[in-house]
């Protein structure tokens, strides 16, 4: 856990600054191992609308003719996920969570060639358990 305040990368604003979310405390699991869930702050999530560019565009459709792993849209949905993620933990963060369980990913196309990407857990305060070794514990 840092004391230092997390750039904003939500294109809005979410809430108050308090805390900041490791990417390392944040799980698709319910629980953190080492860990004592002290407090339920809700869900938080991430969003992030995206459309294709043309030129992504032009290369994917050369990429299709030859097949294989389309590197252009590849990185397009990779850099969607990445800041979809950071805005949930951002969102996390500014509530007072110090960790996120439970952390999904959705996607829905909501008009020809733009998706949304949806990063979202659930925000929690955790402490390290007894004699775990966890923060000098």
């Amino acid at each position: 856990m840092s004391d230092q305040q997390p750039q904003a990368r939500a294109p809005y604003a979410i809430s108050d600054p308090k805390l900041t979310v490791s990417g390392q405390m944040v799980t698709t699991a319910f629980e953190l191992p080492g860990f004592r869930v002290r407090q339920n702050l809700g869900v938080v999530r991430g969003i992030v609308v995206r459309s294709r560019n043309l030129f992504v565009n032009i290369g994917a459709v050369f990429n299709q003719l030859v097949g294989g792993n389309i590197t252009a849209w590849t990185n397009l949905c990779e850099e969607a996920r990445r800041e979809a993620f950071e805005i949930m933990i951002q969102h996390a963060t500014e509530i007072g969570a110090n960790a996120i369980i439970g952390a999904r990913y959705d996607a829905t196309e909501i008009a020809t060639g733009v998706t949304e990407v949806l990063a979202y857990g659930t925000a929690v305060v955790v402490e390290p358990l007894e004699g775990t070794g966890i923060y000098g514990s």
